[in-house]
């Protein structure tokens, strides 16, 4: 029997993304693979169910899952949803693993082998699985236009008959994937831009995009592309030289976070006092706790006369190109393992053994298991 891929529709608030996009849709179907999705699975991401080739649907979520081989998803499924699971099923998707024991519980006891893409090795030839980054770049763009739209001031430059208008002052804070994404789209919208981050090589990155660099002689380099957590002595070398470029900024965008772990605290409530009357936070990490210590996540908030914004679930605001990013990330996660219409992965591969979260009714990786023990 052919492998059997399904798909739902995400039932996460707020949630637009699909897991299944039609392009990828047709290269699994030439693999060999068999595919169901729920009726209008891909309709908040704008896709027809007419746009999919050679793929059967099903009235619900359960008919859905019936029989699957593997399960492909967005968001981590509640636990009705991984009640519907065929025993000993796959699932692949962005799981929060470090997020929730009972879900990791309700999986093992269902024998689900679960791949988190969170957890997916920062390696060269893992680049273009890496949904992070791939939905962090749309993250990153999302703050600029939030930015721009909620500043009382221009971004560009503008010559005008009343007389010349400056460009507003933008700082981004964190220079990955992300923060990159945020300078780019805030250059192109014409502001000045300065950039900080802890690793010293995201210096050249934030000026080859026309920024400047803000250097407060920390550095943070850390293992596999994240930076590592600062110490105290760090954390107020970095906040005291952090706090001069701040207060001339008139948007601050903030984007650190550290995987499985709170944001850390970079903009202090005393830095947001010596703001700008009327200037702006954007949060990115508001999900994971926020880079400001008064955002308030999923709220607008002014505080200190400043404006504090801490969007959530970024992505989903562009639901078609994100979902077209994320589905070609699973897509080549998984078209190796793919043969003939089977699936034959190989379990001692780097980037598999990396990913895979549970398999034989246990939780199998390692930095789970240490956070949440065994579930």
């Amino acid at each position: 029997m052919p492998l059997t891929l399904a798909l739902a529709r995400e039932r996460a608030e707020g949630e637009c993304r699909t897991a299944l996009v039609p392009e990828t849709a047709k290269k699994f179907s030439a693999l060999g693979a068999r595919l169901r999705m729920e009726q209008s699975a891909g309709a908040q991401s704008h896709f027809l169910d007419t746009d999919y080739a050679e793929v059967d649907f099903a009235p619900g979520l359960p008919e859905a899952y019936a029989n699957a081989d593997l399960i492909l998803r967005v968001t981590p499924p509640s636990l009705d949803e991984i009640a519907a699971m065929p025993d000993g099923a796959m699932l692949i998707g962005l799981l929060k693993p470090f997020e929730s024991r009972e879900r990791l519980a309700a999986l093992n006891a269902r024998k689900i082998t679960a791949f988190a893409l969170e957890l997916l090795p920062r390696i060269s030839r893992a680049q273009s699985m890496d949904a992070l980054s791939s939905q962090g770049a749309c993250s990153g763009y999302q703050c600029g236009l939030i930015a721009a739209a909620r500043c009382t001031k221009f971004f560009p430059m503008l010559t005008t008959a009343a007389g010349t208008i400056r460009p507003a002052r933008v700082l981004v804070i964190g220079a990955g994937v992300a923060g990159l994404q945020a300078i780019a789209t805030c250059k192109r919208l014409g502001a000045m831009v300065e950039a900080y981050d802890v690793r010293a090589a995201a210096k050249e990155q934030i000026e080859s995009l026309g920024a400047k660099f803000v250097d407060t002689g920390v550095s943070a380099d850390g293992s596999g592309g994240y930076a590592r957590e600062l110490t105290a002595e760090e954390k107020a070398a970095q906040a005291e030289r952090l706090t001069k470029a701040i207060a001339a900024a008139d948007v601050v965008i903030s984007t650190a976070a550290i995987p499985g772990k709170r944001a850390p605290v970079i903009i202090t409530r005393d830095m947001v006092g010596r703001m700008k009357y009327g200037a702006i936070i954007v949060d990115m990490a508001a999900e994971s706790g926020g880079n400001c210590e008064l955002t308030q996540p999923g709220e607008h908030v002014v505080a200190n006369d400043v404006n504090i914004h801490g969007p959530l679930n970024l992505p989903s605001r562009m639901p078609t190109h994100a979902s077209e990013l994320y589905a070609k990330n699973l897509y080549n996660f998984l078209s190796p393992w793919i043969k003939d219409g089977e699936l034959r992965i190989d379990w001692d591969d780097e980037v598999v053994a990396g990913t895979v979260l549970c398999r034989d009714g246990a939780t199998v990786h390692a930095a789970v298991r240490q956070i949440l023990g065994d579930a």
